[in-house]
């Protein structure tokens, strides 16, 4: 019968009877039965023999190697052989669910995970409907430019228009006076009514699309060129009755208008005029 030898599991401690030819069969690697712990019982030996007076000097006493002397040791069944082919500890792979997550969600239990993601998706939820809105607002303000801008997109506003009860006009403000000049003006005293003055002038669209009808600013002048009188035409002053002003000046059109100014109580001679939207 082969001598019986032990050995110490270094995880959890516990003592197997083994005897050489079980040592010699995976060169001295084995399983703990009890924890699983793979380990040499070659180098983990132990002897359950009782320490002699020599060995028992307080600086070289091992608790540990006391206490062996007491246990029962497990049955050499109770260790498993090692397999063949050591098992690879097995690494997520990179995109893998567990290799994304935070620091915090590590240790995080689940209903806190779930109630994380619930609350990312009610602020990304939140954030999307703010970007629409700010779109939508912006559409909004500037309805007259993206329909004379991009005519192709008109028909869609003037839908959504009828729902918000709002209109498409023609483009007015600074973008359309950059589009607008006044090419030519005069200035002349009536010769058939004393104190009336004619004033004319053409207007002149250069844009490939319609502009709303501006408001001219006449300022008569003295001959110090000091204002004497200024007065503010309405596209009702100056455009006729055959006008069509909501649809504006149509793209790089123009108009000429003809005007009359009582200036019998004023004296003047020179003015200015200029094009403003109020």
């Amino acid at each position: 019968m082969s001598e019986e030898k032990y050995t110490r599991c270094p995880g959890c401690a516990t003592v197997f009877r083994v005897t050489p030819e079980q040592l010699a069969l995976r060169g001295g690697q084995v399983r703990c039965g009890h924890c699983k712990t793979v380990f040499d019982g070659v180098a983990h030996a132990v002897s359950l023999a009782a320490p002699t007076t020599a060995d028992t000097d307080e600086h070289a006493v091992d608790a540990a190697a006391l206490g062996l002397a007491m246990a029962t040791p497990r049955d050499a069944q109770g260790l498993e052989a090692t397999p063949e082919t050591p098992v690879e500890p097995t690494v997520a792979a990179a995109g893998d669910e567990v290799a994304e997550l935070s620091y915090d969600d590590r240790f995080s239990s689940a209903p806190e995970q779930a109630s994380r993601r619930k609350r990312v998706l009610a602020l990304a939820a939140v954030i999307a409907l703010l970007i629409v809105a700010i779109i939508a607002q912006a559409v909004y303000h500037y309805r007259d430019t993206i329909a004379a801008r991009w005519p192709q997109l008109r028909p869609a506003l003037v839908a959504v228009c009828n729902v918000a009860r709002c209109t498409i006009r023609p483009i007015r403000g600074e973008v359309a006076m950059a589009d607008l000049a006044i090419e030519a003006s005069d200035l002349q005293a009536d010769p058939a009514h004393r104190g009336l003055l004619i004033l004319t002038a053409t207007l002149r669209n250069r844009a490939s699309w319609a502009v709303a009808y501006p408001y001219l600013e006449l300022t008569l002048t003295d001959a110090q060129d000091r204002v004497v009188v200024r007065r503010a035409l309405a596209p009702a002053d100056y455009a006729g009755g055959t006008a069509d002003l909501p649809a504006g000046i149509g793209g790089n059109g123009e108009i000429t208008l003809k005007v009359f100014i009582d200036a019998s109580a004023t004296a003047q001679a020179g003015y200015r005029l200029l094009m403003f939207y109020p």
